[in-house]
């Protein structure tokens, strides 16, 4: 019986050893440690609070960037766009997930962190009136850092979010 719980405490601590995001071999970027969803779990948690998403081709294709697809998308990030709904009171239309065609990066739209969102004047005051100004990015897009840290670009025509966590979820 000893033999058997010495086997089991080493199974366990390599285990925690190994693990991606956790022990002292770890090398797992938080981009890699988050849970992942399926294209079809984010649709429905997205239908269930109203959120809708459209795409240039009317397609969810993880690999055409014409494309707007959930396939791989974290789970705070889906949950941080309930938030922002649920918080907001405005309406929502996704136009841009984890498909290719946006920059790289840990926290991207590939890796399942970011969202695009259609540009709308309830989101547009929504996000200036309630979230501090942190000034304006590599590239120009002012951006806005919500209490939860998630940070929103102004792109032009769109919303571009930074999903770290889920916004208080």
């Amino acid at each position: 019986m000893k033999l058997r719980s010495a086997l089991t405490a080493t199974a366990l601590v390599g285990g925690a050893l190994f693990a991606p995001g956790f022990g002292v071999m770890a090398t797992a970027t938080d981009a890699q440690a988050a849970t992942k969803i399926t294209h079809a779990t984010a649709t429905s948690m997205f239908r269930s609070s109203g959120i809708t998403w459209s795409s240039s081709g009317g397609c969810s294709d993880r690999n055409n960037s014409t494309c707007t697809s959930f396939e791989q998308l974290n789970l705070a990030t889906a949950q941080g766009a309930q938030t922002l709904k649920s918080a907001s009171g405005c309406a929502l239309n996704i136009t841009g997930g984890t498909e290719t065609g946006h920059a790289s990066g840990t926290y991207s739209h590939w890796n399942g962190y970011k969202l695009d969102f259609a540009k709308a004047t309830c989101v547009t005051n929504y996000v200036k009136n309630t979230f501090t100004y942190i000034g304006v990015r590599g590239d120009g897009a002012p951006q806005w850092q919500s209490g939860a840290g998630n940070i929103y670009a102004d792109e032009g025509n769109h919303w571009d979010v930074t999903f770290y966590n889920c916004g208080g979820c």
